[in-house]
């Protein structure tokens, strides 16, 4: 409560009743680093999404669903958890006419105004971050150096990319793009980075105009002369001097991503610029993914749903033998994937949960919450990896000896749900939100249901999710031939147990569109009630049992070939 206290210091020094605390950083990355990260500073709330709104005299915690029992876990003696959309800040503060303070590099306009159009409060612009004044931190200034990607890697050169955007000004007659989310500038120029620690980053702007002019924004420590050489044909500026550099601009109708460019970029910009916010063009183009991309895609499933695997086994063979942790369960399995020189790191911090923590969606183990694997539970595991080149994701649950057919019935409807994704007919006028319907549909006819989506878009070699294509209650973004998203219908009952079944798939050319799964780990039918299943979900099933044991068995050694067999077999 000290912290809360010392910011609520500042309130009459900036004439404010409240502040807000975002999870993200200036580049409004997923992961943020921990020296950055305000949000868990003040809160001690360690999920991917969230804010805080502190008022004088109440303190409020907004998380979507997947974090609300964690939240109320380590936060919730300071703060009142808020589920949204259940409530938004709207709902809180209702006849209230409060001035509210907020970092503008740390917030973009649409998210404001989203949050806060339907109040009636001011929003107010403080340069000092009020965290900052109250954290005495020091960041990390080892230079994590960029790097280029070949172009036979990617199958696409940085200038063919430069030339697809510049035309796309050209044909909205805009004169520049300013582009603020460092992925989308990694995709334009075949860089990556070490600014993240699930993602090849390179935290950077860039500035590219519709003559194909591109300037990028960086830390200059980062730029080595491999790389200096690489760009030869980008002028590469101090990102200490980006101010001054937009502030010069006059006269240009200049596109800003609505998503990434924060109020900050936003103010400077406009004061001598006609301003077009629309959402970056680049998460379109980056979403679809060519043939090299999804070539190098499939070989990284491959090696990652063989380490994976013996995992399982290995979990299988040993939890009544020996005593395995959610913690020593998590590190087993990164030692597995260490095993392919091509495995880089983990692409998210992996969920290891057994018995009531699997219940916990985005569940983080530590010390505090360690559990045992016990005979009776059930284990829930989603983890990824980045590999070179592609990034994965996938989750599986297995049973450690539960027999309790309820259980088994939940566990199938959700199987059901994966599947009629998997094989949904997709046209050329498919969204997400229509194949989010049939994934919870069978979940329903006993009236339970998840409270996360079905999918998200996933990059190659860089984000675990990124858009604009997603399996949700409201996306409605059509599908096309190389979009890569994930399937991942679950289940979740509180304090008891978490039922989640997650493949990546990709979107196939084939007689029409249809997906294609790239996950290749087996099911557990131990959890599978066959008589729900109907005949084309057991074609499914044992169809794609057999593409993974094809896939696998090469990378397995006796013991784990034996139990391959078993696991892939057709029932």
């Amino acid at each position: 409560m000290e912290k809360i206290r010392k910011i609520k210091n500042f309130f009459n020094i900036f004439k404010i009743n409240a502040y807000i605390i975002p999870k993200n950083d200036e580049f409004f990355s997923e992961y943020v680093q921990e020296k950055k990260d305000n949000l868990r500073f003040v809160t001690n709330f360690t999920g991917s999404f969230g804010f805080a709104l502190i008022l004088k005299n109440d303190n409020y915690l907004f998380v979507d669903g997947r974090y609300t029992l964690q939240a109320k876990f380590q936060s919730g003696k300071m703060f009142k958890v808020i589920t949204i959309p259940n409530k938004l800040p709207e709902d809180i503060l209702k006849n209230k006419k409060l001035k509210i303070g907020f970092d503008p590099k740390l917030h973009t306009e649409i998210n404001l105004h989203q949050l806060f159009n339907k109040t009636n409060c001011q929003m107010v612009p403080i340069k000092q971050n009020l965290v900052d004044k109250i954290w005495k931190r020091r960041l990390n200034n080892r230079s994590n150096k960029f790097f280029k990607l070949h172009d036979r890697d990617v199958g696409q050169s940085s200038n063919k990319k430069i030339n697809i955007v510049a035309n796309l000004l050209i044909k909205e007659k805009l004169n520049m793009q300013f582009i603020t989310a460092p992925e989308n500038v990694a995709w334009l120029l075949n860089i990556r980075g070490s600014d993240s620690k699930f993602s090849p980053i390179p935290n950077c702007y860039a500035m590219i105009d519709h003559k194909k002019d591109v300037n990028l924004f960086c830390d200059l420590t980062k730029i080595d002369k491999k790389i200096r050489k690489y760009l030869q044909n980008v002028k590469i500026i101090n990102i200490n001097n980006i101010e001054k550099y937009l502030s010069e601009i006059n006269n240009k109708k200049i596109q800003i991503d609505t998503s990434t460019c924060s109020v900050f970029f936003n103010l400077i910009i406009k004061k001598n610029n006609q301003l077009f916010k629309k959402y970056d063009s680049i998460y379109s183009l980056k979403s679809i993914k060519n043939k090299v991309e999804i070539k190098n895609t499939i070989k990284s499933h491959i090696l990652d749903g063989a380490a994976l695997t013996r995992f399982l086994f290995w979990v299988k063979k040993n939890f009544k033998r020996k005593k395995i942790s959610e913690l020593s369960a998590e590190k087993k399995l990164l030692t597995f994937r260490k095993q392919s020189r091509h495995f880089k790191y983990l692409s998210f911090p992996t969920i290891s949960g057994s018995g009531p923590n699997g219940a916990i969606v985005h569940y983080k183990v530590n010390k505090q919450t360690n559990r045992s694997l016990k005979v009776g539970d059930l284990y829930l595991v989603d983890s990824g990896g980045q590999y070179k080149y592609g990034t994965t994701d996938v989750t599986r649950t297995i049973s450690l000896d539960n027999h309790q057919s309820r259980i088994k019935n939940i566990f199938t409807r959700v199987l059901k749900g994966h599947i009629a994704v998997a094989n949904y007919k997709i046209t050329k006028n498919t969204v997400g939100s229509e194949i989010d319907y049939v994934a919870r549909k069978f979940l329903k006819q006993i009236n339970l249901d998840y409270s996360h989506g079905t999918g998200h878009g996933v990059g190659y070699f860089l984000n675990v999710h990124e858009g604009p294509h997603s399996i949700t209650k409201k996306n409605n973004v059509k599908f096309s031939e190389g979009v890569i998203v994930s399937n991942e219908p679950g289940y979740y009952e509180e304090g008891k147990f978490g039922i989640r079944i997650e493949n990546l798939i990709r979107v196939k050319k084939n007689n029409g569109l249809q997906f294609e799964n790239l996950t290749m780990a087996p099911i557990d039918q131990s959890l599978i009630e066959k008589k729900l299943l109907n005949a084309g979900e057991l074609k499914w099933l044992n169809a794609y049992h057999k593409k993974v044991f094809n896939n696998l068995k090469n990378y397995m050694n006796k013991y784990e070939l034996i139990e391959l067999k078993k696991s892939c077999s057709s029932i």
